[in-house]
């Protein structure tokens, strides 16, 4: 039976879905400073019809202009998406106006709700480094992403997110395992929004029917999809609440690699050296944070010491 592996990390919290056989099938971090997550319902002040700023100074872009509310009226807001990282300009969160009392986003634990959930701890064996959480979070910075005779390329772009196949013949074939591979790394690293996926040119209709039916198999959240045209392409589009963690991760690669090597020290054996070499960057950060240190020593009882 398939259960959630939970971590209570420093600086973020991390889940992943696994299967009978170990393998991850979903895989989560939710960043503590990631800003308005979904769900969060807060009182706010109407100061466009189409945008509103929370009582706290964050601001929302409602879903729809505000009907037969005027400006700096006050009304409660419930975010439907994070803001969302892109270069140059993130998307920011939005919301929409609503009379539900006001509340917290749920937590990264109180969102598994589909199987039971182990939490892990520190002093135990690492299930989650077991069940092939570092290679997950690499193909998701690199977007690699191998399965059987072939490799799939990543990209998330402001459009859209990409996907490119590239593999051994027969053609049909490859499409036909690379389209369940895309599903399943679309679920992995929780893609969402626009999805288009360029597969090798399938000359027969059958052949396009076959890997439309491959990706309609292996999603389980709702989705729109094209049929594959004639070029190979065949575009998804799912819904989306929140960064993908390809997102999360390229948006604040220091950051990111900060809270991984925390994750590292904290399962350091107290009696192994306490000297950690880490890039300056890397080194940098977590000396910024002096609530990371506070939790790395109430969890472990020692200041860590970082070579140049």
């Amino acid at each position: 039976m398939a259960e959630w592996l939970y971590e209570a990390g420093i600086g973020e919290q991390r889940a992943a879905l696994i299967d009978d056989d170990g393998h991850i099938l979903r895989a989560r971090i939710a960043c503590d400073d990631a800003g308005l997550q979904p769900g969060l319902i807060a009182p706010a002040r109407l100061i466009e019809r189409d945008l509103a700023r929370l009582d706290s100074g964050e601001d929302i872009a409602l879903v729809r202009p505000a009907a037969g509310a005027t400006l700096g009226a006050a009304v409660r807001v419930e975010v439907t998406r994070g803001a969302i990282p892109e270069p140059g300009r993130p998307k920011p969160p939005r919301g929409r106006i609503t009379d539900a009392a006001p509340c917290p986003a749920p937590t990264l634990l109180e969102r598994l709700r589909d199987a039971p959930v182990r939490t892990l701890r520190a002093h135990e064996p690492d299930a989650l480094e077991a069940a092939g959480w570092s290679e997950v979070l690499e193909e998701a910075v690199t977007g690699d992403i191998p399965f059987p005779g072939g490799m799939l390329r990543f990209w998330p772009t402001p459009a859209m997110a990409l996907f490119d196949v590239d593999g051994d013949p027969p053609l049909d074939a490859l499409a036909v395992r690379a389209a369940t591979a895309v599903a399943a790394a679309i679920e992995r690293l929780d893609i969402g929004g626009s999805i288009g996926i360029d597969f090798p040119t399938l000359a027969g209709r059958e052949a396009r029917q076959a890997v439309a039916a491959a990706i309609d198999s292996r999603l389980t959240q709702a989705f729109e999809r094209t049929a594959v045209n004639g070029f190979g392409f065949l575009q998804i589009v799912r819904g989306r609440s929140r960064p993908s963690l390809p997102e999360l991760l390229r948006a604040d690669p220091v950051g990111a690699a900060a809270r991984a090597a925390l994750r590292q020290i904290e399962r350091t054996p107290a009696s192994s050296p306490n000297r950690f070499r880490l890039p300056p960057a890397v080194r940098a950060r977590i000396l910024a944070r002096p609530d990371w240190l506070a939790a790395l020593l109430q969890r472990t009882g020692r200041v860590p010491i970082f070579n140049e």
